[in-house]
């Protein structure tokens, strides 16, 4: 794809990084040559939350924050003073979604208080790097499952809004995430999928998100919804900081049976069958092709899929996730050590919102549980075992494999906003998203001026590094995230010397 030359970063004039784009390397730089501490690093980021979350334009990113945070940042500041750094992420502040288990949990009342057994093993990988968890993420109140819900809303969390223009849709599930990493809440954050929650929400708060391969990365401690679907992946504003932490959470984990299997000019395809209904970003989206022209890629438009309608209409994946949520959900509460509530049982969650209808069920938009009573009928039988094997059968065989066979392709390239996330879903393979600026009743608006979009690259099962190749080089030259920035009162003012000189 051709070497680019980055821009000159904070670290190498050594000024104080710019929190709002701030990479893990500059901070890493920062720490090590001792401009600035962990303690004022989390301080400021603190500080920005503050600016932005509840009061201000209120974006609703992050329902809680660490209280403990500045003293663990404090005690690994002389951690590294005594023994020395334990590598990129120590004392570099994260975020993740609340649904990701930190011996505490998501976004429903009916888990407040439960008492989780462990770590989620991506948590604890992390902390085992020295990261540092300022706080949780706000998401689509179980990963959007519960019903027909206007995107990032959480009973605790409230309506997540985008930053890019007032009362902008998010998208989600992981919208928090999304939003945080747009305006420089923290270093990095994490987010899961089941179909489009890491890659829409980065797509629409114009990040990089990267849904990895079934199996790569370990989904103990995380919420479920599919054990055929689900995974978790890094949400960040840079492509490098997204591999870096990809790299350090990936793993086999022996209480995730997906993770025990790991095996290791480019063509990029096109499949236009799925670009409909987003004729505003398609123009946008074929200017992009000629970037990858110029770094010497081979387009093949069209490459489309050979059963895109079949795909496009099948519901297959409806029947699976209806079942994998009940079963899911059940087996995550019964493994918590404490649930204060009382709720056991999907069924409990059903009822527990009909009796708090006023935290849970906010009349006019959020009154919907449709898909909780949709799940809690539905059975493990032929039925289901028939629409996993044509979801398997749409989404690998004669989906994203027969493509990139029929046209000898590297990889498949599409807006994300063109339902570029099932195909990766249904067959548990990696999409990665990079950020494009282009020129029901609902709380926020689906469409306005100047909303971000992504591009989405999907290949076959463990090819993220190779995805995350062609997003690195399409970032490097155009460096795209910062053509347009989020609206100006979303953009918090804290910077660390604010933090370090008050």
């Amino acid at each position: 794809m051709g070497s680019m030359t980055s821009k000159p970063s904070a670290a190498s004039s050594g000024a104080l990084p710019d929190l709002y784009e701030a990479s893990i390397a500059e901070l890493q730089d920062g720490l090590v040559n001792g401009r600035f501490s962990s303690v004022q690093l989390v301080k400021a980021y603190l500080s920005r939350i503050e600016e932005v979350n509840l009061k201000g334009p209120a974006l609703h990113a992050i329902i809680e924050t660490n209280a403990k945070a500045v003293s663990q940042a404090a005690a690994l500041d002389d951690e590294r003073k005594n023994k020395g750094s334990r590598g990129p992420l120590h004392g570099i502040p994260l975020l993740l979604k609340d649904n990701i288990a930190t011996v505490h949990e998501e976004g429903s009342y009916a888990l407040l208080g439960s008492v989780v057994p462990r770590d989620a093993f991506i948590a604890a990988k992390l902390r085992e790097a020295g990261a540092i968890f300022i706080g949780k993420t706000n998401l689509c109140e179980w990963a959007g499952m519960r019903g027909q819900v206007p995107n990032g809303f959480s009973g605790r969390g409230g309506q997540t809004f985008c930053p890019y223009y007032p009362n902008a849709d998010p998208h989600g599930s992981s919208s928090g995430s999304g939003v945080a990493m747009a305006v420089g809440l923290a270093a990095g954050s994490l987010g899961s999928e089941t179909n489009g929650s890491i890659v829409c929400p980065s797509s629409k708060n114009n990040i990089v998100g990267i849904k990895p391969t079934i199996g790569l990365v370990s989904r103990s401690g995380v919420i479920p919804i599919s054990s055929h679907q689900d995974t978790a992946g890094p949400m960040c504003r840079s492509v490098t900081d997204a591999a870096l932490l990809l790299n350090l959470i990936a793993g086999p984990d022996p209480r995730d049976d997906a993770t025990l299997h790991q095996p290791g000019s480019a063509r990029l395809g096109v499949p236009r069958a799925f670009i409909r209904n987003v004729k505003t970003i398609e123009e946008t989206f074929n200017s992009s092709l000629d970037v990858f022209r110029a770094l010497g890629a081979e387009i093949i438009d069209p490459a489309d899929f050979p059963y895109t309608e079949e795909l496009y209409t099948s519901k297959a994946e409806d029947l699976v996730l209806g079942v994998d949520l009940k079963v899911g959900i059940n087996k995550y509460i019964s493994e918590l050590v404490d649930v204060p509530t009382g709720v056991k049982t999907l069924a409990d969650l059903i009822e527990f919102n009909e009796t708090h209808a006023d935290q849970e069920l906010p009349a006019p938009f959020y009154t919907d549980q449709s898909q909780f009573i949709k799940s809690e009928a539905a059975q493990v039988d032929d039925a289901y075992f028939a629409a996993l094997a044509e979801d398997f059968d749409l989404g690998c065989t004669r989906g994203i494999d027969a493509t990139l066979a029929q046209f000898n392709l590297d990889a498949i390239i599409l807006p994300t906003d063109a339902r570029a996330s099932k195909p990766a879903a249904i067959a548990g393979y990696p999409a990665d998203d990079v950020e494009v600026v282009p020129a029901t009743p609902s709380p926020h608006h689906t469409q306005a001026p100047g909303l971000p979009f992504g591009i989405a690259f999907m290949g076959t099962a463990y090819s993220e590094f190779k995805l995350i190749g062609y997003a690195y080089a399409f970032e490097q030259a155009t460096h795209a995230r910062l053509q347009r920035r989020a609206y100006d009162t979303a953009i918090p003012r804290t910077q660390l010397a604010d933090v370090m000189f008050q």
